[in-house]
């Protein structure tokens, strides 16, 4: 005799499927101590052999299709791959291209406002002040 967890650890497959189908077909332990409940062998062969049978036939199909699955995924993976490494370099090579581009009209800016030697800002003209009154916007004529 053994208990269900002997039984799961054999056929290598969960507690819990061993459980449940015990459950579905309504079978019931020979014996039960302290809660754990023991099968007889004529039980533990019923089970193995509805795991077993059950496992082989699946497995096969379910081997064999997963790696055709598997395979399909892995090329498409692959192609979606290439495609962004190309995106990628597509993209590196127009930054490139840009930040040459605005490092030589960095270099013409500076070099157009060199004067004797001297940078001079090139800013909007703004209205000459009076150097004279440098107050004299706040104390205007209010009518």
């Amino acid at each position: 005799m053994k208990t269900m967890k002997q039984i799961a650890d054999e056929l290598k497959i969960d507690k819990q499927r061993i459980y449940r189908y015990i459950k579905k077909h309504h079978i019931t332990e020979a014996h039960q101590m302290q809660g754990v409940m023991y099968f007889s062998d004529a039980v533990q062969t019923q089970i193995e052999k509805h795991f077993l049978q059950k496992t082989t036939s699946g497995e096969a199909y379910h081997t064999a299709s997963s790696d055709a699955v598997t395979d399909t995924v892995i090329a498409i993976l692959k192609s979606e791959l290439e495609i962004k490494n190309q995106l990628i370099s597509e993209q590196q090579q127009t930054i490139r291209i840009l930040s040459e581009s605005i490092k030589a009209d960095r270099q013409n800016d500076f070099a157009g406002t060199l004067i004797d030697g001297q940078q001079k800002f090139i800013t909007d003209k703004k209205p000459a002040r009076n150097k004279r009154f440098p107050f004299s916007g706040f104390f205007k004529n209010r009518k």
